[in-house]
């Protein structure tokens, strides 16, 4: 195994798919424990002698990993129809051996690695809903640490404190992802124990509604609330697939905006605390109130 390895990537001005791609080969070699040099040059010479080439070269060659994307015809796509960008390429190979699984790799390239290559390729990943004003995504945030015309520094100094950010990002969703993960499991193991597959009961606040909107049946789901030390529980609605507030079933009309005494005299649940406007929420002061809340929202 080499003892030192160099990574090389084109200088000038960078995006996010450069930044990041070098910020996880870095990192999987300092899982290693294997040292490593990072060139940011256009020299075909130093293209040729670098053990990682990313982002330039016009050659896609995972075995000799080489992770361009600029060349003619492109480098491929991800079965959704994104174009791959050097991170992409580069998560491609790598993602799960720095991940420790395909599971936790497929998560963060679903919510990051996509969305980047997206970007770099020029495809449009929202619309803007008001007029002027603009989504603030990774992208940007890479974007603020770049020269400006007036700065005295240089581009390789930019680029640098943009990788240690895109460091931290990469270790924080590889933690978030492993818990989605475990949470899945709680969810599933839920839904699978549940006599009323409508209704699901979890111990503790677990990350749901990618897991549950995998199942035809479940309308509520039952959890404590996790930002609460008095024992409240909230029941909330199941949303449609892909569909935020936008419920399955939503909680009863009449709730809309009710709390504490009024609330549970509407419900007809004792210790019934609030219910949101939005028809999507509601909590009660334990979990027997909000499975009473749920069972009562069914037969509504």
């Amino acid at each position: 195994m080499a003892s030192s390895v160099s990574i090389v990537t084109h200088d000038g001005h960078f995006h996010a798919d450069d930044v990041f791609a070098v910020a996880l080969l870095t990192l999987l070699h300092e899982q290693k424990n294997i040292s490593y040099t990072i060139a940011r040059s256009r020299n075909p010479d130093l293209w040729r002698k670098g053990d990682f080439v990313v982002d330039v070269g016009d050659v896609y060659d995972a075995q000799k990993n080489r992770f361009d994307h600029h060349q003619e015809g492109g480098a491929g796509k991800h079965e959704n129809g994104v174009p791959y960008s050097s991170l992409g390429l580069v998560w491609k190979k790598f993602g799960a051996e720095f991940s420790g699984s395909q599971e936790v790799s497929d998560l963060i390239e679903k919510k990051l690695v996509e969305y980047i290559d997206a970007m770099d390729n020029g495809m449009a990943n929202v619309q803007p809903k008001f007029e002027g004003v603009a989504t603030y995504g990774v992208g940007e945030v890479i974007e603020s640490f770049s020269v400006g015309w007036d700065e005295a520094r240089g581009f390789d100094e930019a680029f640098m404190e943009a990788l240690e950010v895109a460091k931290k990002i990469l270790l924080r969703e590889v933690i978030r992802a492993k818990s989605s993960a475990r949470a899945a499991g709680k969810v599933k193991e839920a839904y699978e124990g549940a006599s009323d597959k409508r209704l699901i009961v979890l111990d503790r606040y677990y990350p749901s509604r990618s897991v549950l909107e995998k199942y035809p049946e479940p309308l509520y789901v039952v959890y404590p609330a996790s930002s609460s030390s008095n024992g409240d529980w909230h029941v909330r609605a199941v949303e449609k697939n892909g569909a935020i507030f936008n419920n399955r079933k939503n909680l009863p009309k009449e709730w809309a905006g009710k709390r504490d005494g009024e609330f549970a005299a509407i419900s007809g649940v004792p210790d019934a605390k609030f219910c949101h406007n939005g028809l999507w929420l509601a909590g009660s002061r334990s979990k027997e109130g909000a499975i009473a809340l749920a069972k009562k929202a069914l037969e509504a």
